[in-house]
């Protein structure tokens, strides 16, 4: 039920913010709405106010706004408040309200999650040496060894970690060129990056080096009374460099016996004996560990807004480098999620709290409003693309063309959600196993 709640939520908030937009283009410039709908279908709630009706209807998967003399097969009377009797320019403006409304709905919604601060990997802002290796992965079968700095991928020069991840995930099980640097000169590597997760991502099964950071500290437990902190770095124990998983492997194994553990508190580096209790069958020290280091944020507003437009910038990359790997064939059409898709992620997003509820609704604004800017026809964007194509041709077309390029556009978008519908059900384990092909 959570899963569906927030679904509703999200994609509520989402359809009557795009909407609106719609509506007060096309009010501020005079034309008469019709209809305010929030959904498709039968209509559930309706009123009527002035010349409107606006009503919620029973399918929550979009809406629309219906205006006087929108369509060229609409009875019309000439009346200057209908759509088509506006210049193109002012129904342009009406057109592109709807996608900016969502950009728009992004960039403040995402200010206001960060402006509450928030914790984020330290990594992520490093430079890409390679500090681990999965065995078997596609990094291991290529030959990739801790220490190389990874300085391209797929033809794009990668900075920071972050640059990496984003590089690698669309293209799961997609041949890739990375290259690699050492002590011993630059290499240019072929790699097919594992798919990874029920949205297959791609995985190079490469990570930085990363060392356990203190999250809590149980009061009168070992930790505590060795003087271990809230916020230490666990460098290494017992002169062992280990990941979070082979520390507490390492504390397990030795209840009631001294280990020497090397913290660093900001810039100061010492070590700390501890002995780590005997509960059951196994040592512990009494803490909670984050498998990596990680920094609070915390903007003012100012800040938060800049930060909000660097993170929507960052995302709209991702998104037209997804669309162009679409038709590249690069990127995996299994990657693409739906209705159903989108429900899992809000309902998970939603036990994890408001903040990454909101979070995940700025990101899926912002493909919104991308998204229906693209010049497919019966999209915002594709009605755009036609009054262009109107303008440079110095002529209306006529209603028949019309119909065949809506039409054309209509049997896309069909095809393109049977293809998310199928990938959504494609990742519910007991509607899998009905797939004998899969």
């Amino acid at each position: 039920m959570t899963s569906i709640f927030a679904f509703l939520f999200v994609i509520g908030v989402l359809v009557f913010v795009h909407e609106l937009g719609h509506f007060m283009a096309a009010r501020r410039i005079g034309v008469r709405v019709l209809t305010f709908s929030l959904g498709f279908g039968p209509k559930l709630l309706k009123f009527t106010r002035g010349d409107t009706e606006y009503c919620v209807s029973a399918i929550p998967l979009g809406g629309y706004v219906k205006m006087a003399g929108e369509n060229p097969d609409d009875q019309r009377t000439g009346s200057d408040d209908e759509f088509l009797s506006k210049t193109k320019w002012e129904r342009f403006q009406v057109l592109i309200m709807g996608p900016a409304m969502n950009v728009i709905l992004a960039i403040v919604v995402m200010t206001f999650v960060l402006y509450q601060g928030a914790e984020v990997p330290s990594y992520e802002t490093e430079q890409p040496v390679v500090g681990t290796v999965v065995e078997g992965s596609a990094a291991a079968r290529v030959g990739i060894q801790v220490g190389d700095r990874i300085v391209r991928v797929a033809d794009r020069a990668v900075e920071t970690w972050e640059d990496v991840f984003l590089a690698v995930m669309p293209r799961a099980d997609k041949e890739i060129e990375v290259v690699v640097r050492n002590a011993a000169g630059e290499r240019t590597l072929k790699v097919t990056p594992d798919s990874q997760t029920s949205f297959e991502m791609g995985d190079l099964g490469v990570g930085p080096t990363m060392s356990p950071q203190i999250r809590g500290v149980t009061s009168g437990e070992p930790a505590d009374l060795a003087g271990i902190q809230v916020g230490d770095i666990i460098e290494a124990i017992e002169g062992d460099v280990l990941s979070s998983d082979e520390l507490v492997e390492r504390i397990n194994a030795h209840p009631e016996e001294s280990l020497r553990l090397t913290v660093r508190r900001g810039e100061m580096q010492k070590d700390i004996m501890v002995t780590p209790a005997l509960k059951g069958d196994i040592g512990l020290i009494g803490v909670s560990l984050s498998p990596y280091e990680v920094r609070t944020i915390e903007p003012g507003f100012a800040e938060a807004f800049q930060l909000s437009l660097e993170r929507n910038y960052e995302w709209s990359g991702l998104i037209f480098s997804t669309l162009v790997g679409l038709f590249t064939a690069e990127t995996s059409p299994k990657q693409l999620v739906g209705p159903v898709g989108i429900a899992q992620l809000s309902g998970g997003a939603a036990e994890m709290g408001l903040v990454a509820l909101l979070s995940l609704m700025s990101m899926i604004s912002l493909n919104l409003g991308i998204l229906n800017l693209l010049p497919v026809p019966v999209l915002d964007g594709g009605h755009i693309a036609i009054m262009a194509l109107e303008g440079v041709s110095r002529r209306d077309f006529s209603v028949r063309t019309k119909e065949r390029m809506l039409l054309v556009g209509f049997v896309a978008l069909m095809m393109l959600m049977v293809t998310v519908i199928y990938n959504d059900l494609t990742r519910i384990s007991w509607i899998e196993r009905f797939m004998p092909w899969r």
